[in-house]
């Protein structure tokens, strides 16, 4: 079967992976007629621009851990990017840099909003991918259907399992593709730390800490508490990657307070993540596709680090398969 002989017009199409990549060729995907699912192994929107939630005996509070903003440099992105600050889901944080965004009330508001218009399957593992002359089947998904095509926006590592099984050039390039590894630790104090800082970089084993209740447009934290976000560096993760998250949360809390030169009363509540792929160098390629198999491939693995190429990534693809159906139906 290929993807584009014959084609006519809507077809079915699997995205494994409902993040900002997956989210963005999806939306164009489906702006072209195209019927298109989503499905991702985690719980809920948000992906690397997840909001965690926790408990606190103040109450609950909420905070950022994955990325922290984001820049918008192209002028597709940057149009695209006024029209959620226009939706009133992003605001700039001038503290930081004059093009520095986030998501508001939270970062995944921005990943909320993109996978609205679809139902997107969350908790769903994809386990392989199998194709035949009818098309795709996966198992692993809650649906026995079969797929004109899928799409692979979910780290590089994790493409590699299903790409060595189909196309050795697409497998190739996920092979020499790497992640940075980061561990995340949310600290909730009961009392707003002295400190007038918002915002660490580089200091230590912290890559990057902040002040939750001092991004804007962030809802008021639970009574009296203080919330900072903790991130270690990529080297010091990278040492640490396989420690407990006891022992991580008692080193960045550490860490923090020599940071901010001040003794640390013990956090009313904590929680971590160890993201084993937080951030990707790029290999310079926008996307990948085999309209021959109908699989392709999109994430900032491919394009570069930032926030803005995983979307750039997702919308390239999408108009490689928009090209290669007009191609197939002039």
């Amino acid at each position: 079967m290929s993807y584009v002989a014959g084609v006519t017009g809507r077809q079915k199409i699997a995205v494994i992976g409902a993040g900002l990549a997956g989210l963005s060729c999806a939306g164009q995907l489906a702006n072209h007629g195209h019927d298109v699912r989503l499905f991702d192994k985690a719980r809920g929107p948000g992906g690397r621009m997840s909001t965690r939630r926790f408990t606190t005996p103040q109450g609950d509070a909420v905070a950022d851990h994955g990325a922290q903003y984001f820049t918008a440099r192209d002028p597709a992105f940057q149009a695209e990017v006024d029209e959620w600050a226009a939706r009133d889901i992003v605001t700039q944080w001038p503290d930081i840099a004059d093009d520095a965004w986030i998501g508001k009330p939270s970062m995944n508001a921005i990943i909320r909003h993109l996978a609205a218009p679809f139902d997107v399957q969350w908790n769903c593992r994809a386990e392989a991918l199998m194709r035949s002359d009818k098309g795709w089947f996966i198992p692993g998904l809650p649906t026995d259907e079969i797929f004109d095509a899928v799409i692979l926006a979910i780290p590089s590592e994790q493409a590699l399992t299903f790409l060595a099984q189909h196309d050795f050039d697409m497998a190739r390039k996920a092979m020499l593709a790497r992640f940075q590894p980061c561990w995340t630790v949310l600290l909730a104090f009961d009392h707003p730390l002295a400190t007038d800082k918002k915002f660490i970089r580089d200091v230590g084993a912290i890559g990057w800490a902040a002040r939750e209740g001092a991004k804007p447009g962030r809802l008021a934290p639970a009574s009296g508490v203080d919330c900072w976000v903790v991130q270690a560096s990529a080297s010091w993760s990278a040492a640490h990657l396989e420690d407990e998250a006891e022992q991580v949360v008692a080193l960045m809390q550490t860490a923090l307070g020599e940071a901010l030169s001040l003794p640390l009363p013990q956090p009313i509540a904590q929680s971590t993540h160890r993201w084993r792929y937080a951030m990707s160098s790029g290999l310079g390629e926008a996307a990948l596709w085999n309209p021959a198999l109908g699989l392709g491939v999109c994430g900032d693995w491919l394009l570069g680090p930032r926030i803005e190429c995983a979307w750039l990534s997702g919308r390239a693809l999408a108009a490689q398969i928009a090209t290669e159906q007009a191609l197939a139906t002039a």
